[in-house]
């Protein structure tokens, strides 16, 4: 089973510089005017699943809680500090997890769109 996490941002191209940038992901593909919408799929090109954003002449006001985050496992010591290494280089903070569990167990901060992005390290082999 393949899987597709998809979300509508005001800030495509933010969101594109993060996600590529700063998580190291790739563009898989890219879509304009599809029915009025324009979009990027991101992920890895070796890895079953993939984050979609899209745009529109919308102004989206998103409303969402602090414990809905998107989690990310490097596998390795060197890809956990060269992302933590990425985004100091970005001047992007931590922020404190309503979820205790991420505090001790992650690193938490948000992306452009205000969604609380965590990398942990505990899948390091």
């Amino acid at each position: 089973m393949q899987f597709r996490v998809t979300r509508h941002t005001n800030q495509i191209n933010e969101i594109k510089k993060f996600y590529t940038k700063v998580l190291n992901f790739e563009i898989l593909g890219e879509f304009q005017n599809h029915n009025g919408y324009d979009g990027i799929f991101i992920g890895k090109p070796d890895l079953d699943w993939h984050l979609e954003f899209t745009t529109t002449h919308e102004n989206i006001n998103h409303h969402f809680d602090e414990d809905d985050c998107l989690v990310f496992y490097p596998t390795t010591q060197q890809k956990y500090n060269k992302l933590i290494e990425r985004l100091e280089i970005h001047h992007i903070k931590p922020i404190k997890s309503k979820n205790p569990y991420w505090n001790e167990n992650g690193i938490s901060f948000l992306d452009p769109d205000g969604f609380v992005i965590i990398v942990s390290p505990l899948r390091i082999k």
